[in-house]
């Protein structure tokens, strides 16, 4: 198995820490991901391209949200720490998932 197709085994099943999860994949790598397709899309409107191809690059890393969601749903599962971060992980991970494929 590549490195890549492990990589993605590993955050599907949870086999990944839960702080470096949440802070590194969803938050940082996420929010960046979300913030330059957002300013992608912008740029594709004042650039009077058709509103869909604007809408699709908006779009594109919603997956990759959806894949954050399970991902940390998954290691906060297999957390052996206060449970208090677990749940909150979980919560979190919701609100940032629809602000940043919605906003």
């Amino acid at each position: 198995m590549n490195r890549q197709r492990r990589l993605l085994a590993d955050l599907w099943n949870g086999r990944i820490s839960l702080s470096r999860v949440f802070w590194e994949y969803a938050v940082c790598f996420g929010t960046v991901l979300n913030l330059l397709t957002t300013i992608a899309s912008f740029a594709l409107v004042a650039g009077d391209y058709p509103g869909w191809i604007a809408a699709v690059v908006f779009f594109l890393p919603a997956p990759y949200n959806l894949l954050m969601i399970i991902a940390v749903w998954q290691s906060a599962a297999r957390y052996e720490g206060r449970q208090i971060w677990a749940t909150l992980a979980r919560a979190f991970i919701i609100v940032w998932a629809v602000a940043a494929t919605l906003i």
